[in-house]
């Protein structure tokens, strides 16, 4: 017997081997199926797909035997990835010097006949083989072999698609743990921000009524320009607080929600202006979901209609339907309307459309990104019908919480 040599970039094909993280794991179907079409096609009561490391073959498919790995000193397909023809058979190994008193020739399973094809990965480097074994010598036909070499290719499909998705799982478990690092970070700068802002708040409205008579014009115009940029300061640390939380909000029960009462409270938060008017049109008395949540949608959009409203006086209209799993929610204005070309950008976080509000303030951008955060979060999803002078059209759907005894009630 001959013992295989370590392939010619052994240390390279190793590390693409273990890039798979294949080595040990459990058995599967896919792999399965392919042996046996391999065994059903060429003929052969054995057929493998063999893996080869440092010092063994292991069998992540083995049709026809039953063990699970053999030495790699005694693997046919350790000479098989280091031939260069793109298939390595043996008729009859009791003739070749290389394996006829191999242990697995001798002894069971008795490897008469052999022909493996060699996995390869893009780089040319060889894992293993997708091989079919005989106790008796024959030959494999054209077709057998091309067919062989077609299943081959699927098995290395199948690891190049294990091999994507681990990376992806990867990738994805890397950006959710960026994302957590950095939603703490948003939320304990904004949380360590808002004292001294609200300081700032206090010490500019104390120093601008107990000094204004000793203050000229400019003095006082400065004083103004401090409170103004703290009070945007403060909004924009209050925004990402509210961002920062959503998660928290949504860890929350559902309850059973009175529209009247939702109407009643969503008025009373906005009943400061009286060119607002606030209507909740719904065939339902009660609806069932996370009251934190809807109360932080509606109060930003409902929020956003009035502070953006170009009219004299302000509509906005609610509706709300209910369905067998979930509610729809239409939140409609009287505003100027959103140009088509511009509403992909107003669920985006920071994003602005506008410089200022119709009370002259300026907005931060998070709102909007909030609401669609809560919503999908939720297992909703929300969009957005505009046309520019027509006003605005938000459509959102929630899905159903609580028991289904507290689910909504249709009205008479």
């Amino acid at each position: 017997m001959i013992a295989p040599q370590d392939h010619i970039y052994e240390k390279e094909r190793l590390e693409a081997l273990e890039s798979y993280s294949i080595l040990d794991s459990l058995p599967e179907e896919d792999y399965n199926s392919l042996t046996a079409i391999a065994a059903e096609i060429c003929g052969t009561p054995i057929s493998l797909v063999s893996l080869l490391d440092h010092e063994r073959q292991w069998f992540k498919s083995s049709f026809g035997l039953d063990v699970s790995e053999t030495p790699k000193e005694y693997a046919f397909c350790a000479h098989a990835i280091n031939e260069e023809e793109d298939i390595f058979i043996i008729q009859d190994s009791r003739t070749d010097e290389r394996f006829h008193d191999n242990p697995l020739v001798i002894d069971e399973p008795k490897v008469i006949f052999y022909a493996g094809v060699p996995l390869c990965t893009p780089e040319g480097l060889p894992l293993g083989t997708l091989c079919v074994i005989d106790h008796k010598p024959r030959l494999l036909s054209q077709g057998q072999i091309k067919s062989l070499k077609a299943l081959s290719h699927q098995v290395m499909n199948l690891l190049q698609l294990r091999k994507t998705n681990r990376q992806l799982k990867l990738t994805l478990q890397d950006l959710e743990e960026k994302n957590d690092e950095l939603e703490r970070f948003a939320y304990i700068a904004a949380h360590d921000l808002k004292s001294p802002l609200n300081n700032i708040s206090t010490t500019t409205e104390v120093f601008s009524e107990g000094y204004a008579s000793i203050l000229d014009e400019d003095g006082r115009m400065l004083i103004g320009f401090i409170s103004k940029a703290a009070s945007q300061l403060k909004g924009l640390v209050d925004g990402l607080l509210a961002y920062s939380k959503s998660d928290s909000i949504l860890k929350e029960k559902g309850t059973k929600i009175d529209i009247k009462s939702l109407q009643k409270d969503i008025l009373g938060l906005f009943a400061y202006d009286n060119s607002v008017s606030i209507d909740i049109i719904s065939e339902l008395e009660y609806i069932t979901t996370n009251r934190t949540a809807i109360d932080q949608i509606l109060i930003n959009l409902v929020g956003n209609a009035i502070k953006y409203n170009d009219k004299e006086n302000t509509e906005v209209t609610i509706e709300v339907v209910g369905h067998d799993e979930d509610y729809t929610f239409t939140v409609v204005d009287n505003g100027p309307g959103i140009p088509d070309g511009e509403q992909h950008k107003i669920f985006q976080i920071f994003k602005v459309l506008a410089p200022k509000d119709r009370f002259g303030e300026s907005g931060n951008g998070i709102g909007l990104a909030t609401v669609k955060r809560i919503t999908e979060k939720m297992g909703g999803t929300i969009s957005i019908e505009s046309e520019k002078g027509q006003g605005c059209k938000f459509i959102f759907n929630l899905k159903k919480t609580g028991h289904p005894t507290e689910e909504l009630q249709m009205a008479k």
